[in-house]
């Protein structure tokens, strides 16, 4: 376990170094990295930081990907695609609580959690990083309304189809790479809770998170401050939900839905 914590803290600093020399993180944020990858990596071991260090490449790479079109969309978001200690917690907290907890009170559950928990973070945010390119504008996921490329709680087919991707990515490296269980059941439940994690973000963006309005542009927003430099006030939602508590409760709802999924495909007779 020693020798594990260590590696996990030189390969935290390694990552957290690269990620804020090209940009990905901010100070705060390589920080928040640094505590979320030695408890993944000391704790959970090698496959769990394998699992959010495909979280954490990817989604850098494709912060990266066609920003000049995604400009328009980032307007709306609190934060930018450079992410702070708040960002960094909110995708990688709950993964490093699970790892905590999996070394406290050992069952086999806790590794499928995680994987659903790594699989809906990389689904919500491959949607946002690519879902602002669908060529048509989305719908807002309670009523089907078409709303602005950027609004909270909006989704389209692009975006979907990716948030799929991302969370089959994390179940199939998941379960090719866990020799102890069901490669399949791994996959698809990181395919349905990384899916149904995603979704729920967008349905907690479209209904309590903290919305704010600017008056002098007339756009609303997650920033309490817009991009113009005037202070906006509050649209709708609950005051104290802003963007990073949404990420971390429907990380949590994806890994519980994961779990489900996991559960029923284990406890399945196999063919004959």
């Amino acid at each position: 376990m020693i020798i594990q914590l260590v590696s996990g803290i030189v390969l935290s600093i390694l990552i957290s170094g690269i990620g804020y020399r090209r940009g990905a993180l901010s100070p705060s944020g390589a920080v928040g990295a640094l505590i979320v990858g030695v408890l993944t990596f000391g704790l959970g071991g090698w496959l769990w930081g394998l699992l959010l260090a495909v979280f954490f490449v990817t989604s850098s790479l494709l912060s990266h990907f066609k920003e000049k079109e995604k400009r328009v969309a980032a307007e709306k978001f609190d934060k930018g695609h450079r992410r702070d200690f708040g960002q960094a917690m909110a995708n990688g907290g709950a993964g490093a609580l699970v790892a905590l907890l999996n070394v406290l009170f050992p069952v086999p559950g806790w590794f499928p959690f995680f994987t659903g928990v790594m699989a809906t973070v990389t689904a919500d945010t491959w949607a946002t990083e690519l879902g602002t390119l669908n060529p048509r504008p989305p719908r807002l996921i309670t009523n089907g309304r078409i709303v602005a490329v950027g609004t909270s709680g909006a989704v389209s087919p692009l975006g979907t189809a990716v948030s799929a991707a991302g969370g089959l990515l994390i179940g199939l490296v998941a379960g090719l790479l866990q020799r102890r269980e069901k490669p399949r059941a791994l996959a698809l439940a990181g395919l349905v809770g990384g899916l149904a994690g995603s979704l729920f973000d967008s349905l907690l963006g479209a209904t309590v998170q903290q919305i704010y309005y600017c008056d002098v542009c007339q756009k609303d927003t997650e920033r309490r401050v817009h991009k113009c430099g005037n202070e906006t006030r509050p649209l709708r939602g609950w005051r104290w939900l802003n963007n990073d508590l949404v990420n971390l409760w429907s990380s949590i709802a994806g890994g519980l839905v994961a779990l489900a999924v996991w559960s029923l495909l284990r406890r399945a007779p196999k063919r004959k």
